[in-house]
């Protein structure tokens, strides 16, 4: 499926290879990721529609547990951020699989899709027990700032491009993306714990492992009204998404538009 993508389309072909080239990636590294493309669609059937009560199979493995242990036993919220790297729609499952029961459920941002007859399976696929979803408006953000407020966890993917007007332009691989500021803002006014994550694929359909770690740089003191402090703080994590991808380029979605310019916000309020 995803070569199939790859050969018929080329806009994608030439994003691709844009993309990786920018990154500095040798192209023999991203190659596999075109075929990774294909399996990150072929995944979602199981993901999105297996019963409600049916546990992951196989069981996730867990690389750097004792790092969200570490966040509940402080008692604040926890932001998960998650490149559209590996598999990100099970991060949030394996999550709530594991820690729901005991410290609430995961809210994870999406943004509802288009077409109609697709925005009810989006809208409806993603909530599970112990997983809840916020539609990308300022209805969906209020969700996630209570969640955090009562120490719960939310995720999101901070290098998706956002409606214009919800972020600021910041380095990405070296060239200005629009970057989201909403992670940093659930963190700076909820005093949440901000935590790196992603779902690795493992080969044969043996399952996922989720790698867990901790922002590098910590984000900059940021004053809601000024630019410069909201560009420096997607800035930094801009640069922790680029760490991630690095590790495991064969799996990052390269074909990605994410150097478009943003389209109109639908909903001024947010």
């Amino acid at each position: 499926m995803g070569w199939l993508t790859y050969v018929a389309s080329p806009s994608y072909r030439r994003r691709f290879a844009a993309n990786v080239a920018l990154a500095g990636v040798p192209a023999a590294a991203a190659r596999q990721a075109i075929a990774e493309a294909g399996r990150a669609l072929l995944e979602l059937p199981y993901l999105w529609l297996r019963a409600p009560d049916a546990k992951l199979a196989p069981p996730v493995q867990w690389d750097g547990a004792e790092i969200i242990a570490a966040a509940h036993e402080s008692g604040r919220g926890i932001v998960f951020l998650t490149p559209h790297l590996g598999c990100f729609e099970v991060t949030a499952q394996a999550y709530a699989e594991r820690h729901a029961r005991e410290h609430g459920p995961i809210t994870v941002l999406y943004r509802p899709a288009r077409k109609p007859w697709l925005r009810e399976l989006v809208d409806t696929s993603r909530v599970r027990p112990g997983l809840a979803a916020a539609p990308a408006t300022l209805t969906g953000v209020r969700q996630m700032i209570r969640a955090l407020r009562r120490g719960e966890a939310v995720g999101l993917l901070p290098d998706q491009v956002p409606p214009e007007g919800l972020g600021v332009w910041a380095p990405f691989f070296g060239r200005p993306a629009y970057t989201m500021t909403l992670a940093a803002r659930l963190v700076q006014q909820t005093g949440a714990t901000l935590l790196l994550a992603w779902g690795e694929r493992l080969p044969r359909g043996a399952g996922y492992i989720v790698h867990l770690s901790t922002l590098a740089d910590p984000l900059p003191v940021d004053d809601a009204s000024v630019a410069d402090g909201q560009a420096a703080s997607a800035t930094v994590i801009n640069l922790a998404m680029e760490v991630l991808i690095r590790q495991c380029p064969q799996q990052y979605l390269w074909g990605y538009n994410r150097y478009k310019t943003p389209r109109a916000n639908a909903d001024p309020r947010a």
